[in-house]
Formats: C-alpha cells, structure tokens, sequence
C-alpha cells in the first residue's frame, strides 16, 4: 500500500474526533495566552493518542509540546489555536449574526490549523509505530500567535534545539504550498500620561495623553511617505481615557504593530516612532511609557522542503466538495466586494467562475514577500520549515473576517483542515524515507541566512508575554 493512501487512512479513521476537536475550539474562540480550554482539549486529545505532553513550556501557560517516539530525526509540527477579538459569529450561517456582539472568533481558523496540524502528528505516529520506523514526532501548541508571537518565546527558550525539520500549514481559499517570506513586527504599547481637569471651567489646568496620541498617530502618518515601501506600521487606540468630553483625558494608550521585510529594518523604524512619541509628549505635556508587547522574525523559505511537499500534495490532490457545499460558499462570496470577488481570478484565469478553488496552485519557489507577518519565521531561523495552504474558504475571502468565522464548523473548512493533515503528514514520511533531505534542508537554511545567526527580536529583558 502506497504510504500516502495508508496516512490518509489514519487520518479519515480519526475524522470524527478531530472534527470535534476542532469545532469545540471554534467554540471556545480564546484570545492568544488565555487559550485554557483549547489547550486542555489538545493536550488531552494526544495523551489519548499515546504522546507523552509537557505543559506549561516556555514560561507559557497554555503552550505544550505533545512527544510520541524517540531518538533521531526529530520533526514538528506547529499548532496554533487561538482567536481574535470582535469577530464572533454564528456558524455556517451566508449573512452576519454574531453569537455575541463584539465577542471574539476564530477569523483566522486557528481552529482548523492546530487541529490539522494534529492530524498530521497522529498520522505519521501511527504510521511510524506500524512500519517500526525510527523518530519522534512532536506536537508544539503554540498559543498567542495573533498577538504575542508564542512561538518567539519557545524559540529564545531553545525548545525548538533539537529539531530536524518542521511542517505547519494554514487555512485559506486556494491549495498551494508557500514559498515567500513575511514582514518581521514588533508589537508596541505608548501609554501617555497627563492630567485632569474640568474641560470647560480649567483646561488649562490638564494635560491631555489623549492628545498626544492623536498627535502621534498624525505624526506616524505623515512619516509613512519617508519608510522602506515594503514596510507597514498599523495601530488601535486601546484606551481614550474615558468617555466624559468634559474630563481632560489623564491617561491614554495606542497599541502599534510596525513590520518590516527584516528585522533590523523593523527596529529602524520603530526607533522612529519612538522619537515621534516623545515630541507628541512634549508638545502636550504629559509623559509616555514604551512597553514592547513582542516581536516576530521574517520567514526564511526552504526550497528543499517545499518541493517535496508541493510534489506529495500532487500526489494526494485536493479535496473533493459537493453540490450542498459548492452553493454554500458561492452565497459566502455573494457577500463579498467586487474588489474581493476578483482578486483570486486576476492570479489565476483558471478559477474565474468558480466558489471554490479545485486546483493545486503552481509552485513558486521564493516568490517574494507576502505582506503579513506570523511567529513561525522565528521558528524558520532555526529549523528548516515549510507550510501549505488548503482550500477551507471561499475564493475571495479574506483572514481576519466573520464569513471566516462562519466557514469554520462547515464540512469545507473540515475538508481542507484533513486534507492538510495528510499532506503535510506524506511530508514528514518523505522525510524519515530520505535522510540526506534533513541535511540538504539544513544545508539552504544556512545558505539563506546568509552568514546571520538567529538573535531573538524579544528584548533581553522581557521575560514573558504580558497577557493585556
């Protein structure tokens, strides 16, 4: 029997159970560092499963790292499983109803990754324990990585050392396998304080934090004109202060997320936006704070590793979706803009028409930068890496969305969250099947690093992630 169809195998004999899983987690809809309950359900899923689990890694509540095997190579898979704020809403539903107004949601089907990635890891244990073949398989669950970058924080405490190679995935609209770098980002707190007054009988008497964050936030936006056009700086007022007009606002806060293609090129412009944030200070005279939240590194593509998932994901094709399906995720699109409805067609002629992709997009090798950011570069800097992408969207459809949160308990999301598990498990089979494909991946990380060595982005200080 050809290993793929057995890990395939595997995987649909666990398929109610993982659907579970996954769907519990949708419904838990955690924030990142507060993912107690999903955790919990994973960490438990793979004692079941005969993995041994550590809790608690990294000086992180909620990260685990679930071990089945031992000795030499070892290979990962990354899990992650947590949701965003604001972005709740019913399941499987074509229109917006959020099950609780401004609640959170899995907007980024984190759901769907780290139970995919589950999929892969029980796959290939079996699997390995069936042809007594060599190896441990690691499971890391990784918390926070919407905001927080937990896999930073396991990287700077070396839990990622040992590893061979590492595999993860993530949910979208098309079937591919990635090959492009991100934006390194340094999540950024500025706490103005100032002081209260009566608005109307004393202003000048206050000092207004409020308005040294509107100042600053002017002032950034007219520095983006003079930064690298590859870089992104984004930001959120966290607190104005209150919500009496007639208070001079004594404290405000504004969260900042700066990216850059690498790392040095983040901490520039960040060191930039500092400046900006002090001459806001002045200017109103109130005092700001600078509390870095966290950091991330750039992705490095692994070529090695890449094509060979590329060539098993031909291997195993793409999920398969019926008339029932195919009519619920073309009502998703009808929910789209114009804009949004195109995008896919204009890099791809051949899905114009189509609700979902049933196709394996080309591979690409180093295509380029993609402008996101995700805490899986920090683990490429040490570890040869490589992820794909499965089709558990609509075409069209953007991350970070309700009509995410709505596909998420479908059978399309479920589809392409297994699908994933069997490519990236047929990966890790590649891998033990081919030794000398470790030490090639290993060999292009080193030629890509280009004579840099891995410095955590985190500051030597900061211990932990501070859960806000």
């Amino acid at each position: 029997m050809d290993f793929r169809h057995r890990l395939s195998e595997i995987i649909e004999e666990k398929r109610q159970k993982l659907i579970q899983v996954s769907d519990k987690i949708w419904s838990y809809a955690e924030l990142g560092f507060k993912e107690d309950k999903s955790a919990q359900l994973l960490c438990e899923t793979l004692e079941e499963e005969g993995f041994s689990v550590e809790k608690g890694v990294g000086n992180i509540n909620t990260a685990f790292i679930g071990s089945y095997g031992s000795g030499k190579p070892i290979i990962a898979f990354l899990g992650e499983f947590d949701a965003l704020s604001g972005l709740s809403q019913s399941g499987g539903e074509t229109q917006h109803i959020p099950v609780e107004m401004n609640g959170n949601g899995h907007g980024c089907g984190h759901n769907l990754l780290g139970t995919g990635s589950l999929a892969a890891a029980l796959a290939l244990r079996y699997y390995m324990e069936e042809n007594n073949i060599d190896g441990t398989v690691r499971y890391y669950g990784c918390p926070g990585e919407e905001i927080g970058g937990g896999k930073t924080f396991m990287v700077r405490e070396g839990l990622f050392a040992d590893v061979d190679v590492a595999f993860t995935w993530h949910p979208g609209t098309r079937n591919s396998v990635t090959s492009m770098s991100t934006l390194a980002c340094y999540e950024v707190y500025f706490k103005f304080k100032g002081k209260s007054a009566h608005a109307a009988a004393s202003p000048h008497l206050g000092r207004s934090a409020l308005d040294a964050v509107e100042l600053m936030n002017v002032g950034v936006n007219y520095l983006r004109e003079h930064i690298i056009p590859e870089a992104r700086v984004h930001y959120a007022v966290t607190n104005t202060g209150g919500f009496s007009p007639n208070v001079v606002q004594a404290e405000a806060e504004v969260l900042y997320f700066v990216r850059a293609p690498r790392v040095s090129q983040t901490e520039e412009v960040y060191q930039r936006i500092c400046d900006i944030a002090r001459g806001a200070a002045l200017m109103t005279g109130t005092e700001v704070e600078i509390d870095f939240g966290s950091a991330l590194s750039d992705v490095i593509p692994n070529i090695t590793l890449e094509q060979m998932m590329h060539d098993n994901f031909l291997a195993v094709g793409v999920p398969q979706h019926n008339a029932e399906e195919l009519k619920f995720a073309k009502e998703i699109r009808e929910t789209l803009s114009e804009a949004d409805k195109n995008l896919e067609v204009k890099t791809n002629k051949d899905l114009e028409g189509k609700a979902l992709s049933d196709m394996i997009d080309p591979f690409t090798p180093a295509s380029g930068i993609m402008p996101g950011s995700t805490d899986v570069g920090d683990v490429s800097w040490v570890v040869p890496t490589a992820q794909c992408m499965t089709a558990c969207e609509s075409l069209g459809t953007s991350l970070h969305t309700w009509q995410v949160v709505a596909t998420g308990t479908t059978s399309i999301a479920h589809k392409g969250m297994l699908h994933a598990g069997k490519v990236m498990a047929a990966t890790a089979i590649d891998v033990l099947n081919n030794p000398d494909l470790i030490e090639k991946a290993k060999a292009e990380l080193v030629e890509r690093r280009n004579g840099e060595q891995y410095v955590s982005p985190l500051p030597k200080e900061m211990k932990e992630y501070t859960v806000r």
